[in-house]
């Protein structure tokens, strides 16, 4: 029903150059087509992951009756994880560097006075 033709993407194209201006038109151009390769190839891994798993899955029957006649070793306690530093806000740490600054400041005063 409502097909493009040239008058529709010539009108495409000039709204895109009066969006975005002409110098950033290769760069979107180029952030697209490095996106499509991206995705291009994350989509043919995950196919390539199904296609490895279906072999396994098949073999697994097997595996699993010679797993069950041995004893299977208990698995080791989990370890724990220290506690990690707690996290400081964008704001403290903003305000933190301003007294550090401060103090630099008024200690390069102090020695600019005795120098």
């Amino acid at each position: 029903m409502s097909q493009l033709g040239v008058p529709e993407l010539l009108i495409i194209a000039g709204v895109l150059v009066l969006l975005f201006g002409a110098k950033k038109l290769p760069d979107v151009a180029r952030g697209v087509g490095r996106s499509l390769r991206i995705f291009k190839s994350e989509t043919a891994k995950l196919r390539d992951d199904d296609d490895d798993a279906q072999p396994a899955a098949q073999a697994q029957p097997t595996v699993q009756a010679t797993q069950t006649t041995t004893p299977q070793p208990q698995p080791a306690a989990p370890q724990q994880i220290p506690a990690a530093a707690p996290v400081v806000s964008a704001e403290e740490q903003a305000r933190q560097l301003e007294e550090q600054a401060a103090r630099l400041r008024a200690g390069a005063g102090q020695a600019n006075k005795q120098a």
